[in-house]
């Protein structure tokens, strides 16, 4: 599947099970940020929730969800006590004539968790055992870019500097992030920036056109690539050669 079959799904569930808040958000939207919904989690570091005793080996790992049960997923991740995060989109909408604000998943078929290789496949297993039911609730997704000895792809993580950066923008309150496909994308994808000035300040990516806007484009991995607002030229510069 890809992306845009993702963005297709549709949503019935309550946001209340991912950011405390109802689905409809009224006139204003509440701050959700970072949340990884487990008791261990008490810190932040760069806006992100960190465990009470950090673990070098603890990496992003993507998770695929079965169709329709982000919110179920989500919920045995935190009944484990595993770090996650549900990038939420702030949907506009118009409602009796008023204008508000909704919140539901970004990516409803991803789940990201914080965690070692061995806690993830614990996770795993544990879903294989408690399932009564034909599909898996949760699975690997692999990393079809790397190839290994015996053949098999690894299942996919993602870099700490680029999940930061997928955080940071994901966790404002703006209606005007959206996820994208490349055939969203009116030219390539061109050169790496960060934004200088305003409420993007901070996020790096390259830059493209949507929906007739300059934008700035965060590729978390293959595929999965979220846009900001409108961002004028004089409030970003060159990001030099890294990539997200």
């Amino acid at each position: 599947m890809t992306l845009e079959d993702y963005t297709k799904q549709p949503f019935t569930a309550d946001a209340s099970l991912y950011n405390g808040q109802p689905t409809d958000t009224g006139s204003s939207c509440p701050s959700t940020g970072f949340t990884s919904d487990t008791t261990s989690i008490q810190n932040t570091k760069n806006g992100v929730s960190v465990g009470n005793v950090p673990s070098l080996n603890k990496q992003w790992f993507v998770l695929r969800v079965s169709y329709g049960r982000i919110i179920k997923a989500k919920a045995f991740v935190v009944a484990k006590g595993l770090e996650c995060f549900v990038p939420l989109r702030y949907k506009q909408i118009t409602k009796k004539g008023k204008k508000r604000i909704i919140t539901e998943p970004l990516l409803p078929s991803f789940i990201f968790v914080h965690e070692s290789k061995e806690q993830v496949e614990s996770l795993l297993q544990s879903i294989k055992v408690t399932s009564d039911e034909g599909r898996a609730l949760l699975s690997y997704y692999f990393d079809h870019t790397v190839h290994q000895e015996n053949s098999h792809n690894p299942p996919l993580t993602v870099r700490e500097e680029a999940m930061n950066n997928f955080i940071k923008l994901t966790s404002l309150k703006n209606p005007h992030i959206i996820p994208v496909t490349s055939n969203n994308i009116q030219f390539k994808l061109g050169d790496q920036v960060v934004v200088t000035e305003g409420e993007f300040k901070g996020i790096h990516g390259r830059v493209a056109r949507i929906t007739g806007q300059q934008r700035v484009i965060v590729e978390l991995f293959d595929g999965c690539l979220v846009a900001t607002a409108y961002i004028p030229k004089e409030a970003m510069k060159l990001y030099g050669n890294k990539t997200n």
